[in-house]
């Protein structure tokens, strides 16, 4: 049986967009046993599996135990997480937003911070999403599965207008806290205590955390670090691979090594201006 190492990616619907970003559907058979992964982002992880569970052997959290999991949940954080990788796993991760923690599951981000969670503690409608999925045929149709339960999810409130402010200047722009908090009309000590409970991070790490991630998704095998490191407002070479010894635990040499069919992938993604959905 020949190898399969295959990734997608969609858009959630209109109605999703405020919450999530994206869906990516994986499917790997055949390959060698590895560790995988799971990096610092801007968003939260929600992974529902397909065949078999995801084990966890390491988490950003080193007091939690490894576990294994048919969903998960995870919340922001600053350390990689290590994922047993047999050779075959399948399954559906969405992105989903700090600013839809609240509408989607009923909680703040900051109460998953640095955690991994069974889906179903926090998303009774888990085992019907994964029930959907390992019925459906293609990546479309899991997608619009997913798409279709979690907008029966949305009900509860969202995030404070200057949190949700304050969340997309410091992950989006170079920013210091000051002038954020200035702009909402808060001190810098109110918008850090606020902020860092509304979604489990300082705005200091926020920013940290959204510029690990721009830096890590234009990763290419072919990339001058110098110059990923000005594009991405790093001091220099050194600081870049820094930050990656730092949340990804290892080079980005490395982390090309480990994972370059997810890295062709983003590359896959990155040449459209828009997902298929």
């Amino acid at each position: 049986m020949s190898a399969v190492d295959e990734y997608a990616r969609c858009r959630p619907s209109a109605r999703l967009r405020p919450y999530v970003a994206f869906y990516t559907g994986y499917r790997q058979r055949g390959l060698a046993p590895a560790l995988h992964r799971g990096l610092p982002s801007p968003h939260l992880t929600l992974i529902f599996t397909i065949d078999d569970p995801l084990v966890v052997e390491a988490h950003p959290d080193p007091r939690q135990r490894p576990g294994s999991y048919d969903a998960l949940i995870g919340g922001l954080h600053l350390g990689p997480a290590l994922i047993s990788h047999p050779g075959r796993q399948s399954g559906v991760q969405v992105a989903l937003s700090p600013l839809g923690c609240r509408a989607l599951l009923g909680l703040p981000a900051g109460e998953l911070s640095c955690l991994d969670l069974p889906a179903d503690a926090v998303l009774p409608s888990s085992a019907e999403i994964r029930e959907r999925i390992g019925t459906a045929r293609s990546w479309p149709e899991r997608f619009a599965a997913v798409d279709r339960v979690l907008r029966r999810s949305v009900t509860g409130p969202g995030v404070a207008p200057a949190l949700a402010y304050a969340w997309a200047r410091l992950t989006r722009a170079d920013v210091s806290v000051a002038a954020v908090a200035a702009e909402v009309g808060w001190s810098g000590r109110h918008l850090t205590d606020r902020f860092r409970a509304e979604f489990g991070l300082r705005p200091k790490e926020a920013a940290r955390v959204a510029r690990f991630d721009r830096a890590r998704q234009a990763l290419r095998p072919t990339a001058r670090l110098a110059d990923l490191a000005a594009a991405c407002g790093y001091a220099d070479q050194s600081h870049l691979v820094r930050e990656f010894r730092a949340l990804a635990g290892c080079t980005p040499s490395r982390l090309l090594a480990d994972d370059f069919g997810f890295v062709q992938a983003m590359a896959q993604w990155a040449a459209h201006d828009e997902p298929y959905d």
